[in-house]
């Protein structure tokens, strides 16, 4: 038998895509979100992919813009008012700490996703998926249906927006909280997640998918100081429990500022590992991390996984909406597009899902976990994408006697 290669199912796999998306449906009615009726629209939009294996998904294309639209489109493919999205962040690319403080967005009970402009203008891909998309507005904000942080680009017609100004991260940050709050009916959160604006990107990029879930905000501090707008989000959360991510980035006076607002807890240890890859372990080490209700706590099987390639980082909070929606799942990175790092290979057999042979514990009585891979191949390559596809699979073990004896007794 002929052996198929990952990059050949890959193509497979498109070619069946796209002949499914040309199919001769144009005699029928149009209806709202781009689809036609008694079919189902499109996934991605257009210069994105939606390539699945047993247990991953593939959404996103060549650069940030089309893995956001992507992303959007799978949780808001827009064809019934419960598909539209209340409203949506659209986010300067060029802003980063803007759009990763945008991440909490995604966070129930608002669920908006996040798109991205090219500084003041839109590219297709972006403006093709808000006007499929056509969100629903929010009545807290005036109808507001579109967000815009750090960028006054046009919208499409009929679509009213208000707009976040992004030059100072803690500023945006606040205003950030504020529109939250607003749109959660007054609701304030007793946590929030802290990080230095000077941060490595790849070290803060797991804090986009735990804000999303958690609905903690993100706001940022300098290591000499917590500035006066990140101060005034403390203060108004009522002594909330602080958690930050690489806390040697902080620097030991601003965290012991920090306590003045609120208990503080580091998520990542003091010092990252230094073997390995230190974004990958730091990624980890998010997702292992669980207080009380807080945190994801992924130390076993059955869970959503989010991967991301560290060379994009607004792929975080572009993939953010994937970790407060449908299977929820923590952000793990890859250093390489065409490897799957050691230490990632080690957590996921750690999780991997497992059965025994004794007739209570098959496989279909189990659980699963199952991966979306964020971005085209130059991001996270076909051969990665089957490797990972193959850690994440529900796979045999051999039963212990012990656990035998027990089965049999049963």
């Amino acid at each position: 038998m002929r052996t198929v290669s990952p990059r050949t199912l890959l193509v497979v796999v498109l070619i069946a895509a796209a002949g499914l998306y040309g199919c001769g449906k144009g005699e029928h009615g149009q209806i709202a979100g781009g689809g036609s009726a008694g079919s189902l629209a499109p996934v991605a939009a257009q210069g994105a992919l939606s390539v699945a294996t047993r247990n991953t998904t593939r959404l996103g294309g060549a650069d940030t813009a089309a893995d956001a639209a992507a992303v959007a489109r799978a949780v808001y493919p827009g064809l019934t008012p419960a598909t539209r999205p209340q409203v949506v962040i659209l986010v300067n690319d060029r802003e980063w700490l803007g759009a990763l403080a945008a991440s909490v967005f995604a966070s129930a009970p608002v669920g908006a996703p996040v798109l991205f402009s090219e500084g003041e203008n839109l590219s297709a891909v972006t403006r093709e998926t808000l006007e499929a998309m056509h969100p629903l507005g929010a009545p807290t904000l005036g109808g507001a249906q579109v967000i815009r942080i750090g960028t006054s680009a046009a919208v499409p017609r009929g679509l009213l927006a208000q707009t976040i100004d992004a030059a100072v991260p803690s500023s945006a940050a606040e205003e950030i909280e504020h529109l939250l709050s607003t749109l959660d009916h007054g609701s304030a959160p007793s946590r929030a997640i802290v990080l230095a604006a000077t941060i490595a990107p790849a070290l803060a990029m797991p804090a986009a998918a735990l804000a999303a879930e958690s609905g903690a905000p993100i706001l940022f501090v300098t290591p000499t100081r917590v500035s006066a707008p990140t101060a005034s989000v403390l203060s108004t959360l009522h002594h909330p429990t602080i958690y930050v991510i690489d806390p040697s980035s902080i620097g030991a006076h601003t965290l012991h500022e920090l306590r003045h607002y609120g208990p503080v807890k580091s998520i990542t240890g003091a010092q990252l590992p230094t073997a390995g890859n230190v974004a990958v372990q730091n990624a980890i080490e998010v997702a292992r991390y669980t207080d009380g209700a807080f945190g994801w706590g992924v130390k076993e099987p059955g869970h959503g996984l989010v991967f991301v390639n560290e060379g994009r980082p607004l792929d975080a909070p572009a993939a953010a909406l994937l970790s407060a929606t449908g299977d929820y799942g923590p952000l793990l990175l890859v250093s390489s597009a065409t490897q799957v790092p050691p230490g990632l290979v080690n957590y996921l057999s750690d999780i991997q899902p497992a059965y025994t042979s004794a007739p209570q514990f098959q496989p279909v009585r189990g659980v699963y976990n199952h991966g979306w891979l964020i971005g085209d191949e130059q991001a996270i390559s076909a051969i990665s994408q089957a490797e990972i596809d193959s850690m994440l699979e529900i796979s045999p073990r051999t039963q212990s006697p012990e656990e035998n004896s027990v089965s049999q007794v049963e």
